[in-house]
């Protein structure tokens, strides 16, 4: 059988691919392609892989079939509103600026008592290297039903009334904006505590990688683990 395999963020340079079909034995599991693939590579980043396969995150015992979609995600970073989304849920992903005022407009109604913003911000420098400006890309596709999962566990988990969640892809300049999370709550303490919840969890389980460019050179930025939970990870 034959399945493709889709690489993002520095496993593109690892490889020196952005995917390929492989061919396997039926019955292969994701670890057994994991271990295929690897061929005794050292690279951390094989340790720290999550697997998705056809967009869902799978386990290293998931058994793969003819024709599925592997997508390997080392640890993120971090478009058109979809008919899918909930009505109190706006989630993008764009390659224009993000109005951050048109967002918080489209959201706010009279009954809110609160809206919390977080605007993640472009900066000039990383650890003491000046930065000339940010690549972001994404596997989209997935990267817009995870989101669109946040955003309705969070009207779950909080008590608010709606979420914005708009994500730059591209090239951004120092001083735009990457990410705007916006929540409306009837109280602050609601939207205070689902903003951060969610930026806090996007940056660690939606796919979307981060390449910062110095004058010196340019790194795929190091993400934050995946959850546990969501690592198959190859066998040692």
């Amino acid at each position: 059988m034959q399945v493709r395999v889709l690489y993002f963020g520095v496993l593109k340079e690892v490889l020196s691919s952005s995917g390929e079909g492989v061919e396997l034995p039926e019955g292969t599991t994701v670890a057994e392609l994991m271990e295929r693939l690897r061929k005794g590579a050292s690279h951390p980043v094989w340790s720290a892989l999550a697997v998705a396969v056809n967009r869902e995150y799978a386990a290293a015992s998931a058994v793969l079939h003819e024709g599925d979609e592997v997508a390997l995600l080392p640890p993120v970073s971090g478009g058109v509103e979809d008919a899918g989304v909930p009505a109190v849920a706006l989630v993008k992903l764009v390659r224009e600026r993000i109005d951050r005022d048109a967002l918080v407009a489209a959201l706010k109604q009279p009954g809110d008592g609160a809206v919390v913003v977080f605007d993640g911000i472009v900066r000039d420098n990383t650890r003491g290297r000046k930065t000339l400006y940010l690549d972001y890309e994404a596997y989209e596709e997935m990267a817009l039903a995870e989101m669109r999962k946040l955003a309705a566990e969070a009207g779950e988990r909080f008590a608010i009334d709606r979420v914005g969640v708009v994500h730059r892809l591209g090239r951004l300049e120092i001083g735009e904006s990457s990410i705007v999370i916006v929540v409306t709550s009837a109280h602050r303490a609601a939207a205070f505590d689902a903003c951060r919840w969610l930026i806090d969890t996007l940056k660690r389980t939606v796919p979307v990688w981060k390449k910062e460019h110095f004058a010196d050179g340019a790194v795929w930025t190091d993400g934050e683990p995946f959850p546990a939970e969501l690592q198959p990870g190859p066998s040692a």
